[in-house]
């Protein structure tokens, strides 16, 4: 890892007009929150909840004061200690992508769906490259029922490679087995939080709601000393404003609003700000990942959670 090089899409004054522009929305429209015991955390911590709508309005202090309490270094510690990564300021790190739900069989050319022994080779493959600093849930147990899917796939993942885990839990059920499974390979609870494995990986659903699963993820992760990947997927001219800077302004909201309320569950809970934010290709309708637009609002991103001072996590492409 080295500070590598960067591309500084926004000045500081543009930075901090972002910055200003986010918390007008989030004070003035606000999130969607349906969970409601993080409306009452919500409510406890100084953000204006209306109950009826589940609609909260955040001042904006309630939002830097949680911005200040999250730390801006972030160990993710592997099985094995010599894959430890740090996340921080100019430290550059990199993973691969997910997450897949086919592949192509290498043995008989079929076309199908990925499974559970799929997902275990893939993690075993990012094991062995060295370039590769962490390991991302590349592929789906789609062979297991769903509503163990994502038990199955942690499993596959912690037998399987000895480097730092990014993966979704899917919902609070899942989530508190996977911090058992964790648990017993880190020797405790409390050796689990000296030295997290795994990241937790949840979205919010843009623009601006903040919905069940989402809002449970975070708490428990922060309750649990579990770091949550917090990953916005606004997508440009869809689920937000067409220009760079209005995009990065709703992506913004969503990441802080989940930010605010791991810091009001617990104040110094490790997080990453993260995302898979890109644009909407207006003639297919679908997510245009790859595009020089996903490489101008990632640059972006970045630019904002070093401005926050935040550990970071984008998508390269």
């Amino acid at each position: 890892m080295s500070g590598g090089f960067s591309i500084n899409v926004f000045t500081d004054d543009e930075l901090y007009e972002i910055h200003l522009a986010t918390l007008e929305v989030m004070e003035k429209t606000g999130l969607f929150v349906q969970d409601e015991e993080a409306l009452d955390i919500f409510d406890g911590g100084g953000a204006i909840v209306d109950r009826k709508t589940k609609n909260v309005k955040f001042p904006p202090y309630v939002v830097e004061d949680a911005i200040r309490s999250t730390p801006e270094k972030l160990a993710l510690c592997g099985r094995n200690p010599k894959n430890d990564i740090v996340l921080e300021n100019n430290r550059i790190a990199f993973t691969n992508f997910g997450e897949a739900i086919y592949v192509d069989d290498l043995y008989t050319g079929e076309h199908r769906d990925s499974t559970k022994q799929d997902m275990a080779d893939s993690a075993l493959l990012i094991d062995y490259l060295d370039n590769v600093d962490v390991y991302e849930r590349a592929l789906a147990s789609r062979d297991k029922p769903t509503q163990v899917l994502d038990l199955h796939n942690a499993h596959a993942a912690l037998m399987n490679t000895t480097k730092h885990i990014f993966l979704g839990p899917g919902d609070r059920h899942q989530l508190r087995k996977i911090v058992e499974m964790l648990s017993v390979v880190s020797g405790g609870k409390d050796k689990l939080r000296e030295r997290p494995l795994l990241t937790f990986v949840t979205s919010p659903v843009s623009p601006l709601r903040m919905i069940l699963e989402f809002c449970q993820i975070l708490i428990d992760g922060a309750r649990l000393g579990v770091p949550v990947n917090i990953i916005s997927m606004a997508m440009a001219a869809g689920s937000a404003p067409v220009s760079l800077a209005g995009t990065l302004v709703i992506h913004n909201a969503e990441v802080l609003a989940g930010l605010t309320l791991m810091q009001l569950t617990r104040k110094g809970a490790p997080l990453v700000y993260g995302s898979s934010t890109t644009s909407m290709d207006l003639r297919m309708g679908t997510a245009s990942v790859g595009c020089p637009e996903l490489g101008m609002i990632s640059a972006g991103v970045a630019n904002l959670a070093r401005y926050y001072q935040l550990p970071s996590w984008v998508a390269g492409g």
